[in-house]
């Protein structure tokens, strides 16, 4: 129903025709309607006019006692058939009544005693004004030249009112001309009638005038105004008409072009996003149908922003404009090039039969852009930067569809790797991780009554010599209520890409003192390390947060170490410095971890407030059963620079006693490892307190994340993410987890 409606709808044009027609029509007809009433009005007024001059001719020779006896002497008739003389052939009829209705006079040979219209003649009575109609004359008349035949013509029937001041006064008879007896009475004995009142209404005339010409000219005249108003109103209309169907059209052609810019880039005439959206959406759903592939390439052009500044946004254009014709040129019948916006355009690539097989399209788009593009005089080489996803493999709707693409394309820009495919692993803002987000933040905002979910482990630093417990370091872990215990890895990057990373770092400082000063009170003094974000140690915030600790739960400084990966340090060091500087400066022990795959210097090294250097489990594992070839020397090197500045060295992924024995040849003070103990909740601290030189079994998987290749499971318990992006060779054993 709404679609025949639709269709019936009128155009604008058919609409206003329709609408102006009947309106100029009724506005003609109220014209001439009004004009004719006027013009009617007119006449009436001007024939009324004349009846009350005619009217006042014909009665200034009647006495007023005519009206009151209702009588007219022969004389009396002449004097007003003589006055009528003058009105020639328009007077049709005079008629002269009584104040008590009688007909006095009438100027027709032969009228016969009728009577008046009695609510007429009572009105003018009444009112002392006249009263005007037209009326049909019946009556048989000649015509002059039509031989005497009879016909029906209009008069205008006018009553018009007679008042004693109108007539000759009364009659003056013999008695009257001697002069009235002595006693007042008439000649004749009677006492004579008191004279009426010159206002007074003593009778009444009515005057026929012939209406026919006035008639004959008043519909002349309302023909006219017809005329002249139709035509008037049908010019406006046509000129109305022609502006409407122009205005019409030109919105028509207004909006279709509009409706084509909408779903066209205005540049290169490629499909923009809404249509690829809609097309894509449409693509998709013909694909769950019939469990086809969807693949979706997203392009962008490497430093286009360059291009643009140095040779010209109109060099730029030209550009975008080259790369759409090679793009247009190259691809499939069924596939759909889109810009995007800017230096991004899309390729929809419909039933792609595998993520190989998109990729390898990706790959060919991509050498589309190993010619030069000509621009002017100018030849130019451009890169550019091409993400690959498909549905269902990585996407199950177009938006995702889009959102992963897009993340395949800004890790091929950030690796520099030219086409990169979907990978969970670089989808930094991937459901999944936003929903790991949202539990993080519970986590930290458990109440206290509650069940904590982030608790601390700790891990025993071991003398190589003495077998004997020289510290922790302290490492968080997520008992998460439906994923089981997660390690830092999965959580710590999440925090520190968020903001989170500083409340994290407060818990695992709050815990971990918290810890040493229960243990204090046992009279137990191992030291304990914990790890700090490169987000932390970038202001001095973190210090005031350590020296409240320490003040609030009164333990010594010598008993916390802080921890920070040789990445951070280097990133930024006129901003860690000072703070490490702060640190030491209050009694705090500083050590650098994964020590060894920075670019620290020997200048450097000698110049930080640290006391220990931690060697990077890389260097360590390559010890394992005989290790790769020099790698004892480089451990050597490490050690012996170490202790050139009095550093203690650390060794951490110590997992066998091959490797335990090698690090002790070698000179390293302490080592940390699966061999002697992983990390544990403090309540499994006290059997640790002496660890012999022999490997000790490993805890249920409960009490650890699971370890498996390519995953970076570091237990860091707030360490960057430097460890985490590491490759699967270093994280393949991970004595901290």
């Amino acid at each position: 129903m709404p679609t025949s409606a639709a269709r019936r709808r009128w155009s604008l044009t058919r609409y206003f025709a329709v609408v102006s027609v009947v309106a100029m029509a009724a506005l003609g007809c109220a014209l001439v309607w009004v004009t004719s009433n006027v013009m009617r009005g007119q006449a009436l007024r001007d024939g009324t006019a004349s009846a009350e001059t005619l009217t006042a001719y014909t009665v200034g020779s009647v006495p007023s006692d005519a009206f009151a006896d209702g009588l007219v002497s022969p004389e009396e008739q002449a004097q007003i058939d003589s006055a009528a003389t003058g009105f020639g052939d328009r007077l049709v009829e005079i008629r002269l009544w009584s104040a008590t209705g009688l007909l006095m006079y009438s100027s027709t040979t032969g009228a016969r005693p009728g009577f008046p219209d009695n609510d007429r003649f009572a009105h003018v009575q009444r009112s002392g004004a006249a009263d005007a109609e037209v009326l049909v004359d019946l009556r048989d008349h000649d015509v002059p030249g039509d031989g005497g035949s009879a016909m029906q013509r209009r008069v205008l029937d006018v009553y018009v009112p007679v008042r004693a001041s109108d007539t000759a006064g009364p009659r003056v008879t013999d008695a009257g001309a001697d002069g009235a007896a002595a006693d007042g009475t008439a000649g004749d004995g009677s006492t004579p009638a008191a004279a009426p009142h010159p206002d007074e209404v003593v009778g009444a005339a009515e005057i026929l005038l012939d209406h026919t010409a006035s008639e004959a000219a008043l519909s002349d005249a309302v023909r006219t105004v017809g005329l002249v108003v139709g035509g008037g109103l049908v010019a406006l209309w046509l000129l109305l008409f022609r502006t409407v169907f122009t205005t019409s059209r030109r919105l028509q052609s207004t909006a279709l072009e509009n409706a084509r810019l909408a779903l066209l880039d205005s540049l290169t005439g490629l499909p923009n996003r809404r249509l690829l959206a809609e097309r894509m959406r449409r693509t998709v759903t013909a694909a769950h149908e019939d469990g086809s592939r969807v693949g979706l390439v997203l392009l962008d052009i490497d430093r286009f922003k360059d291009i643009n500044d140095s040779l010209g946004h109109d060099r730029g254009d030209e550009l975008l404009e080259q790369v759409a014709e090679r793009l247009r040129g190259a691809l499939r019948d069924e596939d759909v090039v889109a810009r995007l916006g800017g230096d991004e355009f899309a390729i929809l690539l419909p039933d792609v039969r595998s993520v190989a097989n998109a990729e390898r399209l990706a790959r060919r788009v991509r050498a589309l852009f190993v010619p030069p593009f000509t621009l002017g005089e100018l030849s130019l080489h451009v890169e550019t930067s091409v993400g690959v996803a498909c549905l269902p493999d990585h996407a199950h709707d177009s938006s995702s569809l889009m959102r992963t693409a897009d993340v395949a394309m800004y890790a091929a820009k950030h690796h520099r790797t030219g086409v990169s495919v979907y990978s969970a692993d670089e989808d930094d803002s991937s459901p999944a991780r936003l929903v790991l987000l949202g539990d993080l933040h519970h986590a930290l905002d458990t109440d206290a009554d509650a069940e904590p979910q982030l608790e601390m482990h700790y891990q025993p630093k071991v003398d190589l010599h003495s077998g004997k417990i020289v510290g922790l370091e302290a490492l968080m872990r997520w008992r998460h209520p439906t994923r089981g215990i997660l390690a830092p890895g999965t959580f710590i990057p999440l925090a520190e890409q968020s903001g989170l990373i500083h409340d994290v770092t407060r818990f695992a400082l709050s815990q971990a003192v918290a810890q040493l000063a229960l243990w204090r009170a046992d009279g137990r003094v191992t030291p304990v390390a914990v790890n700090l974000s490169a987000h932390d140690v970038t202001s001095s915030t973190v210090v005031d947060v350590i020296e409240g600790l320490l003040e609030r739960h009164g333990v010594p400084p010598e008993l916390l170490e802080v921890e920070i990966t040789e990445t951070a340090l280097v990133a930024d060091p006129s901003r860690v410095v000072p703070v490490l500087k702060r640190l030491g400066s209050i009694g705090v022990k500083v050590a650098i971890d994964d020590f060894g795959i920075g670019n620290t210097s020997i200048a450097q090294l000698r110049d930080l407030p640290v006391d220990e250097l931690k060697i990077d489990r890389l260097f360590v594992s390559d010890l394992r059963d005989g290790g790769r070839a020099g790698s004892e020397v480089v451990v050597q090197a490490m050690v012996d620079l170490a202790h050139s500045f009095d550093l203690r060295v650390v060794a951490e992924g110590v997992e066998d006693q091959e490797t335990a024995s090698a690090l002790r040849r070698l000179g390293v003070d302490h080592a940390q490892g699966f061999w002697y103990s992983p990390a544990v909740p403090a309540a499994a601290l006290p059997a640790l307190s002496d660890v012999p030189r022999q490997r000790r079994p490993r805890p249920p998987a409960t009490a650890a994340a699971p370890v498996g290749p390519g995953r970076t499971t570091t237990g860091t318990g707030a360490r960057g993410g430097a460890a985490a992006a590491r490759s699967p060779r270093t994280a393949s054993s991970e004595p901290n987890s």
